[in-house]
């Protein structure tokens, strides 16, 4: 009993990180030779190839876990794996490759797995995290000293605001034309973008056949119950990456990213101050309703992370100003976008997608107020998700009473050339594909275009079907209601 309690609490120690660097340069090697076999040209024996050398590197590190039996097995599987890609590379071909070297990793280092059930959860964890563990692994290569922690700390803030200065460049021309005066352009003529992506996936992929890694199965007997178990890696890295020193540095980035969105936007878009001479307000006012919204879901992730129940920093007296404060922000990005939309709707007429944008962006902000309401009044995750659903069902409810047809109609023929003297002309092409509850808005745009024989036929086209949906087996009270408008308006109309 002593010898397993010893095996199992070296299975459980943390990874001693003196074999990292090694396995992180083989796993580099193998981004390089991926990038040869497969950037550019057309794949076909290079994946074979590829995955052969990826095999052999993953033998190089793990050989200590195999015996001969199972090494044959392995050999064995991965071979036939090998032998359709061989012959022609195609979907099933490459499905069958990368099972082969699932299965033949899995016999070969994992031997407590014997049960298919047990193999295929296995399998299915190496899939779903592997991918994942190459960047907080290799960061056991530094000793984490004050200086190591100090640029740790500041990875995950510098990453994200790095993708909010992104949106907020996608959404405000102001913006962007200072990112600009930075010059990126420099460093993206010597730096390629698309390949840095394929290596960084490449990497992603090889990594856990390098460094393997299968979730053990935890055991306790009474014997063992008392052992102390270290933290796990993932734990470790967590702590360092979400505690309450990254998230305080996060929070001061953010709020000093916002606010100076805000400010622009307050300026601009709310206080009509006219814009540099090179930029006109369409361009600064009808840009940028979508990128906001990314960026406010982009921030309500962050808050929920940071501020989980039970969290670090989820009591603290610094960080929970900070987060009211940065939501109240994102607020008010949404309530932005909801103007630019409107800026955007007055110009170029409205459709269902920027009705259901109107609305998505409502209950996005409502969302952010909900978050800040659970982290005061503390309630669990559980009530947060509960009250968004309750407002979903709430406007999708509210949504299947109103008539978006007539609606959309009715806005477009008020807000058009022909009626309000401003805007673009109507688009009777759009009016004609919303149906029949579109037909008094049509009278109207045939009345200010007379001899427009060809909108008039299809108006009476419109017509002929309208009388179809009030037989009592399509009846409906939207249609009857349609109905006697439309006799209102023919008895209304001048006779001849």
């Amino acid at each position: 009993m002593t010898s397993l309690a010893t095996t199992i609490a070296a299975d459980l120690q943390p990874i001693r990180p003196s074999s990292i660097p090694a396995k992180l340069g083989l796993a580099l090697a193998l981004a390089a030779v991926a990038d040869w076999l497969f950037y550019g040209p057309r794949i076909g024996l290079s994946l074979t190839l590829f995955a052969i050398a990826t095999a052999c590197v993953s033998m190089l590190f793990n050989h200590a876990a195999l015996d001969l039996r199972r090494g044959i097995t392995s050999a064995a599987i991965l071979v036939a794996g090998l032998v359709p890609a061989t012959e022609e590379l195609n979907a099933l071909s490459f499905l069958i490759l990368v099972a082969a070297l699932l299965m033949a990793l899995l016999l070969a280092t994992n031997s407590e797995t014997t049960g298919f059930a047990d193999r295929a959860r296995a399998i299915r964890n190496f899939v779903l995290f592997g991918p994942f563990r190459v960047f907080p692994e290799a960061l056991q290569i530094f000793n984490m000293s004050a200086l190591t922690r100090s640029i740790a700390l500041w990875l995950l803030p510098a990453a994200l605001s790095t993708v909010f200065i992104a949106l907020f460049a996608a959404a405000n021309p102001l913006i962007e034309q200072w990112v600009f005066l930075l010059n990126p352009k420099l460093i993206l003529d010597y730096v390629s973008i698309p390949r840095v992506l394929f290596w960084t996936m490449m990497l992603s992929l090889v990594w856990p056949f390098i460094h393997v890694r299968w979730r053990r199965r935890e055991i306790v007997t009474t014997t063992i119950a008392d052992i102390p178990v270290p933290p796990p890696l993932q734990s470790q890295v967590s702590a360092e990456f979400l505690g309450p020193s990254t998230i305080l540095r996060s929070l001061i980035l953010f709020n000093l990213l916002f606010a100076a969105q805000s400010i622009l936007d307050g300026i601009y878009l709310w206080g009509h101050v006219a814009l540099p001479a090179n930029m006109t307000y369409a361009a600064y006012a009808h840009r940028g309703a979508y990128p906001l919204i990314a960026t406010a879901l982009l921030a309500a992730a962050f808050v929920l992370v940071a501020m989980r129940p039970g969290g670090p920093a989820e009591k603290s007296k610094i960080i929970r100003p900070l987060v009211y404060l940065w939501v109240g922000q994102n607020v008010l990005l949404v309530a932005s976008s909801i103007l630019r939309l409107d800026l955007y709707v007055d110009i170029y007429m409205l459709t269902y997608w920027r009705i259901a944008a109107f609305i998505w962006m409502g209950l996005v902000a409502l969302g952010l107020i909900l978050i800040v309401a659970r982290i005061v009044l503390d309630k669990p995750n559980q009530w947060l998700v509960g009250t968004n659903l309750i407002a979903l069902t709430i406007a999708l409810y509210g949504c299947s009473l109103v008539n978006f047809d007539a609606f959309i109609a009715d806005y477009n023929l008020s807000h058009s050339n022909e009626m309000s003297g401003k805007g673009l002309n109507i688009d009777a092409d759009y009016l004609l594909t919303l149906g029949p509850q579109a037909l008094p808005a049509l009278d109207k745009v045939i009345a200010h275009r007379p001899g427009d024989n060809c909108l008039v036929s299809r108006r009476d086209r419109l017509v002929e079907v309208q009388p179809q949906d009030l037989a009592w087996r399509s009846w409906g009270f939207r249609n009857w209601r349609l109905q006697r408008r439309l006799d209102a308006l023919a008895k209304a109309r001048p006779a001849g």
